[in-house]
């Protein structure tokens, strides 16, 4: 398979280019994209240099599989491109998220909705993946009326500049380009993305929709808040949810245990629940503090937390091609 990673220098890029080599992808050449203030770098991949080439060199080339990590105005430009070349495109940004001709794709969830037409395919939000990986199998067996998420995110979901931001501000040196209107460093944002004209944010709103879409269930009551914390790396989740039918909390530990890319961090008397100090370098998406909410009937209490660089992004773009390639006969010619 020839891979084109497209933003291969920024920081999700950069992890998918590190998650190919880990995950023994199927690459015959990789061609590394970035724009042309990287133009004369290189990248390593399995210990070789690879220079940073141009996105229409990428183009002619005709890869079977373009990850996109560049932002949404390169996505909505160049992801057609590729597709009329016959390459299939995971999308990072959001760009092509709600749009209702695309599919809004979580392999655990519901790859098995692709088809070969869909040559663009949506990755979901950072904060939407690891929700929806603990809602689904809920969902399915209690039915979802109701969900209340907070979100607590790490500055790596700004990019370097929230990093460098933090970093900076740790070290008591100024900031020449701030990802924040505040301070970050000992402080919490409740702003994440640009405002909308409903007074929330748009991550907020990626939040709600999307659940909803990945979820197939628009009658899912979603609100969100999300705020920044000063965290270099891992998103965090507190999740009230709602259900439809009755349970025993029994059950909520037994369906999450046994869900695939899940881990039960749940021990109250041993300190024991996910924080994002763990989550890093995982591609699990971590849940505890596993509770009844006990002011309203069919009422529960999660704690979520998952490396939003990996499973959040560059993780589940390539478990995304995995599937493809693990399915060769429908998407691709032999």
């Amino acid at each position: 398979m020839k891979v084109a990673v497209i933003g291969a220098t920024g920081l999700v890029g950069s992890v998918m280019i590190k998650i190919l080599e880990e995950r023994n992808f199927p690459v015959t050449e990789l061609i590394p994209v970035a724009s042309e203030n990287s133009l004369g770098k290189d990248v390593l991949y399995n210990d070789k240099k690879i220079a940073v080439t141009t996105i229409e060199n990428a183009i002619a080339k005709k890869p079977d599989i373009a990850l996109f990590s560049a932002g949404s105005e390169i996505s909505l430009q160049r992801a057609p491109e590729f597709a009329n070349k016959g390459t299939f495109v995971i999308d990072n940004s959001s760009a092509w998220r709600m749009d209702k001709n695309k599919k809004l794709i979580v392999p655990e969830i519901n790859a098995n909705i692709l088809t070969k037409k869909d040559l663009i395919i949506a990755n979901p939000n950072c904060s939407t993946i690891q929700l929806v990986m603990i809602l689904n199998p809920l969902h399915k067996k209690f039915k979802i009326k109701r969900i209340v998420v907070s979100t607590y995110q790490s500055v790596t979901g700004s990019g370097i500049k929230g990093v460098d931001q933090l970093g900076f501000e740790s070290a008591d040196l100024p900031v020449a380009e701030p990802a924040y209107p505040h301070q970050i460093n000992m402080n919490i944002i409740p702003h994440c993305d640009t405002f909308t004209a409903n007074s929330y944010t748009k991550e907020e709103m990626k939040l709600v929709n999307e659940t909803k879409k990945i979820l197939n269930d628009n009658n899912i009551k979603v609100t969100a808040t999300a705020a920044r914390v000063p965290v270099e790396g891992g998103h965090s989740e507190s999740v009230n949810i709602e259900f439809e039918d009755e349970f025993n909390i029994e059950d909520i530990f037994e369906i999450l245990q046994s869900s695939e890319g899940v881990k039960v961090l749940d021990d109250p008397e041993k300190n024991i629940y996910p924080m994002p100090l763990f989550a890093q370098g995982k591609d699990d998406v971590f849940v505890g503090r596993i509770r009844r909410d006990f002011s309203l009937p069919n009422g529960l209490n999660l704690w979520i937390v998952a490396d939003n660089l990996r499973k959040g992004a560059a993780t589940n773009a390539v478990q995304i091609a995995e599937y493809l390639i693990k399915n060769r006969k429908i998407f691709f010619s032999l």
